[in-house]
């Protein structure tokens, strides 16, 4: 028995693409010697293998192969090239509703679905009632599919895949169906089948339940796979993706290695002298340039900082001030504090945007602002130093969190990244006060 529930090996899908359809006709009866189509590559030579129980991610841009590849495992397609091996029952969350009969009503398209998919009758009679409930469309369970809205159409086929008990669960874009209430029930379907052990692939433009569920992300480019890695880290390359900020070398350095180079961490003397002798708590940005030295000195850093962009505008120098004005790492819960930074104009850029985000150590961004949301527009100049201070309540739960900061704008009408710093410090939240999830919302309760 293999370890591997799903085993991708050097799996390719070519696509003939003509200029004129007419081409396709004369290429099929060979009307010509030359040849007519060029070959699209939807998928290159994708290699990866997803152990039993394992939660894996499939991110990337429009057109970079995610269905298709979840289309030839679940054998919707055929690749083109190379060969797919799957150990487990699977349950697929792809096209929603496909292959219901419009004519027939719910409760027998469950039963051709059902079938479909590779279970009996009797196991689809066992579940039915799992089934209905979880879809709650009512009577109208027994009415042709045809009469149905588009939302309930879509809550039964849901409620059909994720009702069957498969060892292996495919999702395809298909946790945000439905209204709010049956958004929550099918993540709450989600979590139990992770709790359960099961072998889950996902497809998802939602980067916060990637990092919230994954164990691994495979990060797919124009057909490529370009890396594999901790969710954290791929989500985090995706996002210079998106923006351009990964060169033709990166992009062929990636893909050759298959994995997200980490930095060298520091030895631990390098990270010593970090601190400096002066406590930090007793240090405000005045004395730590009147001494000589930069806001960061006094804060722990994070070795491994994903640090890119233009660099118009570069970010200099930052830190978090507590409640006196002292720069600390750590915050009391309830305290006001202030997120400082300070950026630095080698070009005239109009109205850049700067901002911060705070994100938990799995890589859920938790929350976050920036100068165009807060209403302050900036205007800077060549050779020009700026300080942006971002002060607000402390309401974030115990615990560590990571900062980020970012210089962003809009240049001839497109998005343009000046500089970006991911998971630059720590930030620790103290509190002898629990509650449940990120935020203390400070209930003021009363009891008659």
């Amino acid at each position: 028995m293999s370890e591997y529930a799903i085993d991708v090996q050097n799996v390719s899908k070519i696509y003939k693409l003509y200029e004129r359809p007419k081409d396709r006709f004369k290429e099929a009866l060979h009307l010509t010697k030359k040849k007519l189509s060029r070959d699209h590559y939807a998928l290159n030579q994708i290699n990866f293998q997803v152990k039993k129980g394992e939660t894996i991610g499939i991110i990337g841009t429009n057109g970079s192969g995610k269905s298709t590849i979840l289309k030839i495992i679940t054998g919707v397609l055929n690749p083109t090239a190379g060969d797919v091996k799957i150990d487990g029952r699977i349950s697929a969350l792809l096209e929603l509703g496909a292959g219901f009969n419009m004519e027939y009503t719910g409760v027998e398209n469950v039963y051709l679905n059902g079938t479909m998919i590779g279970f009996s009758e009797e196991e689809i009679k066992n579940k039915m009632d799992d089934i209905l409930s979880f879809a709650d469309i009512g009577e109208f369970v027994y009415q042709p599919v045809k009469t149905y809205s588009s939302g309930m159409f879509v809550r039964l086929a849901f409620a059909v895949a994720i009702n069957i008990d498969p060892e292996i669960l495919i999702v395809d874009e298909a946790l945000s169906v439905g209204d709010v209430f049956f958004q929550a029930k099918c993540y709450h379907k989600f979590e139990e089948f992770k709790k359960q052990g099961k072998t889950i692939l996902m497809v998802s433009h939602d980067l916060s339940s990637i990092s919230k569920y994954c164990d691994r992300v495979i990060l797919l480019n124009k057909g490529d796979k370009l890396a594999e890695g901790e969710p954290k880290q791929i989500v985090d390359l995706y996002k210079k993706l998106l923006v351009n900020q990964l060169s033709e070398d990166d992009l062929s350095k990636y893909k050759k290695n298959g994995e997200v180079e980490k930095k060298e961490k520091k030895s631990s003397k390098q990270e010593k002298q970090t601190k400096q002798n002066i406590n930090s708590s007793e240090v405000t940005p005045e004395k730590a340039e009147e001494s000589g030295k930069l806001w960061k000195d006094y804060m722990a850093e994070n070795p491994e900082i994903i640090d890119y962009g233009s660099k118009e505008i570069e970010i200099l120098d930052y830190c978090i001030l507590d409640e006196e004005g002292k720069i600390s790492d750590t915050i009391k819960k309830g305290a006001k504090y202030t997120v400082k930074f300070k950026i630095y104009c080698n070009q005239v850029v109009d109205e850049p945007i700067l901002a911060f985000t705070i994100k938990d150590i799995k890589g859920t961004e938790v929350t976050g602002t920036n100068t165009m949301y807060e209403k302050m527009y900036l205007k800077v100049k060549k050779g020009e130093t700026k300080v942006v201070s971002f002060t607000q309540k402390m309401n974030l739960s115990r615990g560590n969190y990571l900062l980020s900061f970012g210089c962003t704008g809009f240049r001839n009408g497109d998005f343009t990244v000046y500089h970006r710093m991911y998971d630059v410090v720590n930030m620790g939240v103290i509190s002898d006060k629990d509650n449940v999830g990120f935020f203390d919302m400070f209930s003021d309760v009363t009891v008659e």
